[in-house]
């Protein structure tokens, strides 16, 4: 691993897929705290006043997708490739979160933490410096040895 590929010591590529795996714990625990509300909508087929439909639960999938498939693509796509997806999937990801405004106070608190991390991957993508070619090459031979 090469030092300007490194922030707080530790590898970009990692620190991104790990601010993914937080995102996506904020997430699943926001879910799982307001269950018993949610198990209650869903049985009047509404949620947070709209109606519950095919197209709303393809919708979740894909915003709980998102920062699934970022802790694996952070980890392997080249850093070109790498850099952008990191900034497209996090402004994708907050622009969603306002589609879906919270409710309550505790829903603020996960909303604020997930736009925070959010924000913060999508900072560390945009300042993430260009690999040198010596740097390239060094890894390179690193990893075939």
């Amino acid at each position: 691993m090469n030092s300007e590929h490194k922030i707080f010591g530790v590898e970009i590529k990692v620190l991104l897929s790990t601010l993914w795996i937080f995102v996506l714990l904020n997430m699943i625990f926001r879910d799982i705290h307001e269950m018993p509300y949610y198990i209650e909508e869903w049985m009047t087929q509404a949620a947070n006043g709209a109606e519950i439909s095919e197209l709303l639960m393809l919708v979740g999938g894909i915003m709980v997708e998102i920062p699934i498939l970022m802790v694996l693509l952070s980890r392997v796509l080249p850093y070109r490739i790498n850099r952008w997806a990191n900034i497209i999937a996090g402004v994708f990801f907050i622009t969603s979160i306002f589609g879906f405004p919270p409710g309550d106070l505790d829903d603020f608190f996960f909303v604020a933490i997930e736009i925070a991390s959010s924000s913060f991957i999508i900072w560390q993508a945009w300042t993430w410096p260009k690999p040198s070619p010596q740097a390239n090459i060094r890894q390179l031979s690193s990893e075939l040895n």
